[in-house]
């Protein structure tokens, strides 16, 4: 032990000896209203005083009170004292009973609250000594604290406890019943109206928005609130983001856009979802891209046998890979670098691997592109998918989940129309397969490679303007932590077959994403950075569908999860086409793919047909 150590539990001993004593002498006086140190009931007590301090020592000790660091007590280090000081009170009893000199009932009752009394009170006295040196004189941005909830609470301690820069000055609470009240000797100073009063009252410098279960339009009209003061917002993650509950100045990040346009918090059954992912092999497809690594993620918590990496860019694979091996040392990572299209290296990997469970996030997903190169996204989109599906199938994997996307709903686009393609073709697959084939359909995903928001900000910092192609475009979005969790709960539910609809919420005009971006970047829009309308590209719609008309839905146990009635299709024509876009991929013609797609899907409206 490092003599620092050593000298500190022995000056404790000797500061608890002192007070034991004290306490038990201030009992015996108390008890017979005598104040003389040399009255014969005292004079029986110094004879046992030292092996009644050993005693008291002793339970002090084992109740490991000499271990705790006092800077930082708590009820938790109250309740360790009590039980201390009960086991030497205790423990005297025994001595004094066995010595036969017993000490009095009463004072062995007053000395225990004497003691428990005194001790806490040297060991609380340290706290509030480390306490007032922390705050004297401190100095940091004066902190307004919005939410007086348990999350607000833990901020302000953190900001108390650490050198964060920030000093909290008051709190920002709805509840009638905290206004006036002190928390950790910080003030309710008022509800959310007040905040542009209270700011200029307080001379704030930063506001902390700490309210993780609030929603969208709370954190909108909050945030509207603090817009109006011009000062740095800050927020916690919302609870979907806060998976594993912790709440600290570390997760303290600006107001972002999923911020105003979160949902109720996704809640899982962990349960459920760890019983079909633990001890499994799991294959990711597109496991570099944003919706691929970040199921690599959270897979990874619920401890599968080992994790496969599939994709085709390798520098994104290799980032996911550097990252999971670092955070969970223990899991088995493999990494495939393939192209879903190269149907024999895909059957080997099956083979040599043999997954129980196969996510397929790997597609071509930007519209206007995939509206050049048609045959890409039919050698991706459909032709890798039906590789994939029958090495599953023949792998004898378990469970088999498409990543689909709601452009696959009445299709105007060749991407939206191979991506239902792709659906038909696991569905097809379940038909004939002892594996279960399902598919998870949602919207936009907010910071995803394609979605828009990456590209409304670096238009802003470049000083705009910012492009929207039409002032009545509106779009489903989620965030990508919220997505996943809702596909893997999805996949827990497989029974074969389905199309499951996440619940999306209501659709967002993208002019207002754009507006609310623009402020968020503390500029305003129209006055500091333009939105310029470009008009409606190749293959987009101005809203976007979850279901056709014909599917309609039925719920699930997970009421954020529903699932697509079965639509028919001519399953002959299907095959028909599928065997004619996969005899010689290498040479397929644009017209060849609008010809195959037009005749398995009716519905599909091409642009380039309807413009041809």
């Amino acid at each position: 032990m490092p003599v620092n150590g050593l000298l500190r539990k022995i000056l404790l001993m000797l500061c608890d000896a002192i007070l034991i004593n004290f306490a038990i002498i201030a009992a015996y006086m108390l008890r017979f209203e005598n104040f003389n140190l040399t009255s014969s009931y005292l004079i029986n007590y110094y004879k046992i005083a030292p092996v009644i301090t050993l005693i008291y020592l002793a339970s002090l000790y084992l109740m490991k009170l000499y271990n705790r660091v006092w800077a930082y007590a708590s009820t938790g280090e109250l309740f360790a004292i009590v039980q201390a000081v009960s086991l030497g009170c205790l423990g005297t009893v025994a001595f004094t009973y066995l010595s036969e000199t017993l000490l009095p009932r009463s004072v062995l009752v007053v000395s225990w609250a004497f003691i428990i009394l005194l001790v806490g009170i040297s060991r609380l006295g340290w706290r509030i000594r480390m306490d007032y040196k922390k705050g004297y004189g401190r100095q940091g941005k004066r902190t307004l604290i919005v939410g007086a909830g348990d999350a607000g609470v833990q901020v302000a301690r953190e900001l108390k406890n650490h050198d964060s820069g920030l000093l909290p000055v008051g709190y920002i609470d709805d509840d009638m019943n905290k206004q006036h009240q002190s928390i950790l000797d910080i003030p309710v100073l008022g509800t959310r109206d007040r905040i542009t009063n209270l700011c200029k009252q307080y001379s704030i410098e930063t506001i902390i928005v700490a309210i993780p279960s609030a929603n969208a339009s709370t954190i909108r009209e909050i945030f509207e609130l603090c817009k109006n003061t011009t000062l740095e917002v800050k927020t916690l993650p919302g609870l979907y983001q806060l998976i594993d509950g912790e709440v600290s100045v570390s997760n303290l990040r600006p107001v972002a856009i999923e911020d105003l346009l979160q949902r109720e918090p996704v809640k899982l059954d962990l349960e459920e979802i760890s019983g079909y992912i633990r001890g499994e092999t799991v294959l990711v497809t597109g496991a570099g891209g944003s919706i691929g690594s970040e199921l690599c993620r959270q897979i990874a918590r619920f401890r599968p046998l080992e994790l496969i990496l599939l994709g085709h860019g390798e520098n994104s694979i290799h980032g996911i890979w550097l990252e999971l091996a670092d955070k969970y040392q223990k899991l088995p990572l493999r990494v495939e670098i393939a192209d879903v299209r190269d149907k024999d290296k895909i059957n080997r990997i099956f083979i040599k691997y043999r997954p129980g469970l196969v996510f397929h996030a790997a597609a071509h997903k930007h519209v206007p592109l995939m509206e050049m190169h048609p045959d890409e996204a039919v050698k991706t989109n459909i032709l890798g998918t039906k590789n994939l599906a029958e090495a599953a199938d023949r792998a004898g994997t378990k469970t088999f989940v498409l990543i689909s996307t709601d452009k696959a709903v009445n299709p105007s686009s060749v991407m939206g129309a191979t991506k239902r393609m792709a659906e038909l073709v696991v569905q097809q697959m379940d038909r004939i397969s002892e594996t279960r084939f399902a598919a998870v359909r949602f919207g936009n995903v907010l910071g995803s490679r394609g979605s828009v928001v990456p590209i409304f900000e670096q238009q802003i910092k470049k000083g705009g303007p910012v492009t929207v192609t039409d002032p009545e475009m509106k779009r489903y979005f989620m965030t990508i932590p919220e997505a996943v969790q809702l596909v893997i709960q999805a996949g827990s539910m497989a029974g074969g077959g389905e199309v499951f609809i996440l619940d999306m919420g209501q659709p967002v005009k993208i002019v207002d994403l754009a507006r609310d971006m623009i402020r968020l970047s503390g500029l305003e829009p129209d006055k500091d950075i333009k939105i310029k309308f470009t008009g409606i590209r190749p293959g987009e719609k101005l809203f976007e569908e979850l279901l056709t008309a014909e599917e309609g839905s039925s719920a699930t146990k997970h009421k954020r999860i529903f699932v697509a009635k079965p639509c028919l299709v001519d399953i002959s024509t299907q095959e028909q086409q599928l065997l004619l876009l996969s005899q010689d991929p290498t040479r397929l013609k644009d017209s060849d793919v609008f010809n195959a797609l037009s005749a398995i899907l009716p519905n599909f409206k091409s642009y380039r047909k309807m413009v041809g």
